[in-house]
């Protein structure tokens, strides 16, 4: 279950990032170890075959796994590194990225995210998965 202030202050988190802002992303859950991220597939974030492009897949990704991390432990986070596995072309209306936390340490969270496209009848299809590894820093260490 979401915490509608919780959810209230991470999208203006999201809304402080302008390449998020760019690309139209909206966070639409974010609590207890979880996060979705939401981008509209429009022609100008597609690749020459027409499909989405993965640098979009990979940004939704890794910015989910991050507040999916920012549930468990906070705001004051870096994304440490993340792999990316495309299972297939992503083409639809709608991206939608799910973040989970899988173990979070104090200086380290390690997620899991599902990447699916919806297309217009709201059917659901898994074009790719992600895991990261989000880093807390010390507070000696800066951002």
């Amino acid at each position: 279950m979401t915490d509608a202030t919780d959810l209230a202050l991470a999208r203006k988190v999201l809304a402080a990032q302008p390449f998020s802002t760019l690309l139209g992303a909206r966070l639409v859950a974010f609590g207890q170890g979880e996060a979705t991220l939401e981008v509209d597939i429009r022609d100008d974030l597609r690749q020459q075959n027409g499909f989405l492009h993965g640098g979009v897949l990979a940004y939704a990704a890794d910015n989910t796994l991050t507040f999916a991390a920012g549930t468990v432990v906070g705001a004051r986070l870096l994304t440490a590194g993340f792999t990316i596995d495309y299972l297939r072309p992503a083409d639809g209306a709608l991206l939608r990225a799910r973040a989970w936390v899988v173990r979070a340490g104090r200086a380290r969270v390690t997620c899991r995210c599902d990447l699916s496209v919806v297309d217009s009848a709201g059917t659901e299809s898994l074009c790719a998965v992600a895991q990261g590894t989000v880093a807390v820093p010390h507070p000696a260490q800066g951002t």
